[in-house]
């Protein structure tokens, strides 16, 4: 099973991709059952819903929308690292997020948020019934990471006991999740 990482934060200094690097690592050295690849929006590079086509369709005309597509389909699981924007996820989720359709169908999520006191929890909260009306299975189980930026050394990422133990935890039912939804993802 394939498990993809994506760093859903594209503004420049952003720290996604530190958080995203560990979890990453993590979920590799994890004994997990997943093949696990990381994407990051920025490389990505989807401009703002510039497909003319409805996405249920499945008929894209841009390079970036294809590849993003490829991404996407291949993978069984996801996990989203995201950072908390205004109470919410940022822009580039949501826009990545209806860029498709029918590749987001039966697969279970993970979220890794992170941000002050909060840890992310308002964004992720707010990001799942979307994730549910694109028939994603979002988990109650995730990382949180509160006042992240105390957890930054050197521009990496530095975990304690509890995101270690909570990142297991969430690859435990991920891997759960992924292979009792994989008899939907065939039908």
């Amino acid at each position: 099973m394939k498990l993809e990482v994506i760093i859903t934060s594209t503004r420049p200094g952003r720290i996604g991709p530190s958080v995203a690097r560990w979890f990453h690592e993590h979920a590799q050295a994890a004994g997990s059952p997943f093949e696990v690849s990381l994407t990051d929006l920025a490389d990505v590079g989807l401009p703002l819903l510039d497909e003319p086509n409805h996405p249920s369709k499945r008929d894209y005309l841009h390079d970036h929308t294809k590849r993003w597509s490829a991404i996407v389909d291949a993978a069984d699981a996801f996990v989203f690292v995201i950072p908390e924007y205004n109470y919410t996820a940022p822009p580039t989720f949501f826009n990545a997020l209806d860029y498709l359709y029918q590749e987001w169908a039966y697969k279970p999520v993970g979220l890794v948020s992170y941000g002050g006191v909060s840890g992310g929890l308002r964004s992720s909260q707010s990001t799942k019934p979307i994730l549910t009306t694109l028939r994603m299975m979002p988990l109650p189980e995730q990382v949180m990471i509160p006042n992240v930026f105390g957890l930054l050394k050197d521009g990496a990422f530095t975990p304690d006991v509890h995101h270690r133990q909570s990142a297991d935890a969430m690859l435990a039912e991920l891997a759960k999740w992924a292979g009792a939804l994989k008899g939907l993802r065939g039908a």
